[in-house]
């Protein structure tokens, strides 16, 4: 494995892009071609997320956020429809399915994975209340239990978007196999992120991979204003030639080649990255061992270490977040519940989620990216020994 020797900042953030010459190259190469945008170097992208996914089809488009709403509108999420999804998230998984006029409810999460607990599902489900799409989110990385949500599709017959914007290059086992983030062939959508802290980045980009080639027709419409490329042709003299009609209403979220060529450059280094960040991974879990760390997954799911979240005592969190601050350490919290948000609170009232309330007052994501030297994550380990009171006991993992 390649080592990852950028130029380490005196200040650490929880996480960083790595850019080599090779990923400079990719784009000035773009840059003094023909084609800055709707060229082949998206295509080439695509082609690039679906050898390393496993996935049918790869739709790029121009962020996260943007692969939520487009994956949602394909798969008719309306006026209308709901979608179930967990509170321990980045506010754009349900804001995506609000902004295509969904109502969203949040199930609480697993004290031990930090995902969607779904026992909670379950009952829910159970109860006959409705449930059109559900999106899971792989929380830090570490991929949901596929097996028995998908057993719960088939069951009752909801949708999935699986939000994987933690999990590129993730596994779990499920239907006697193990799959990549991404791959089976039961899972409607999933969306990735490419902002610049994910595995890999575009600056910023977004893709949904799906299965099903009409979803996949769907997202290139809608991504493109909804117009309909096949027909401008005008094969049939509808249509006047090179006139390509507008079928349904859609948004201009195409990626540009700029993006796409480095996210094809970036794509080819994905094993490494995934190799450092579990690396970091298990020096943390080794030389922390009396702070409570989330479910590192095993045999069934492959983590893949986009987050790595330890907890603290509540009355401490706040205390140690700015003693890491005081030594050039900027840990984060993932993530305060959605619905405490003050938008949130307005629209659907107080919420009780108290696993996920818990989870928001207790966990702090520290430094894990390719370029974080070993010396850095020794600063990061002596900061916690450092800023940890006698006080603050040791918390094994709750199950």
């Amino acid at each position: 494995m390649p080592a990852f020797t950028s130029p380490q900042p005196e200040s650490l953030g929880y996480g960083r892009p790595f850019v080599d010459q090779d990923d400079v190259d990719a784009v000035v190469a773009v840059l003094r071609g023909e084609r800055l945008t709707q060229g082949p170097a998206v295509e080439a992208f695509e082609q690039g997320l679906e050898r390393a996914t496993g996935a049918g089809h790869a739709v790029a488009v121009a962020n996260g956020t943007l692969a939520l709403e487009l994956a949602y509108r394909a798969l008719d999420v309306e006026r209308g429809s709901v979608v179930l999804t967990t509170p321990n998230t980045f506010l754009a998984t349900a804001s995506a399915a609000i902004h295509c006029g969904a109502e969203v409810d949040f199930v609480d999460i697993e004290r031990r994975t930090g995902n969607l607990d779904l026992d909670r599902l379950a009952e829910r489900l159970e109860s006959g209340l409705p449930a059109d799409v559900v999106a899971p989110v792989h929380f830090a990385g570490l991929p949901c239990d596929m097996q028995r949500l998908l057993a719960m599709k088939r069951a009752f017959g909801f949708r999935i978007v699986e939000d994987a914007a933690h999990a590129l290059g993730g596994g779990y086992r499920a239907d006697g196999r193990l799959w990549r983030v991404g791959e089976h062939p039961e899972v409607d959508a999933t969306i990735l992120s490419f902002h610049p802290v994910k595995h890999v980045t575009t600056a910023e980009g977004g893709a949904v991979l799906t299965h099903r080639p009409e979803i996949a027709a769907r997202l290139r419409r809608l991504r493109d204003h909804g117009l309909d490329r096949e027909l401008r042709f005008g094969r049939d003299g509808t249509w006047p030639l090179g006139f390509a009609p507008m079928v349904e209403l859609g948004w201009n979220a195409r990626l540009s080649d700029v993006h796409a060529a480095l996210g094809a450059s970036q794509l080819h280094k994905l094993p490494d990255f995934l190799a450092a960040r579990r690396e970091i991974a298990m020096r943390y879990m080794a030389e922390l061992r009396d702070l409570e760390f989330l479910d590192p997954g095993g045999a069934d799911r492959e983590h893949a270490w986009h987050l790595f979240v330890v907890r603290t005592e509540e009355r401490e969190r706040d205390a140690l977040a700015l003693a890491l601050r005081e030594r050039g350490i900027q840990a984060q919290v993932h993530y305060w519940p959605v619905p405490g948000h003050p938008w949130f609170q307005a629209r659907y009232g107080e919420r009780s989620l108290p696993e996920a309330e818990r989870h928001g007052r207790r966990a702090l994501s520290l430094p894990i990216h390719p370029s974080l030297s070993e010396r850095n994550q020794g600063r990061v380990i002596e900061a916690l020994h450092h800023g940890r009171r006698p006080r603050i006991a040791s918390c094994p993992i709750a199950s």
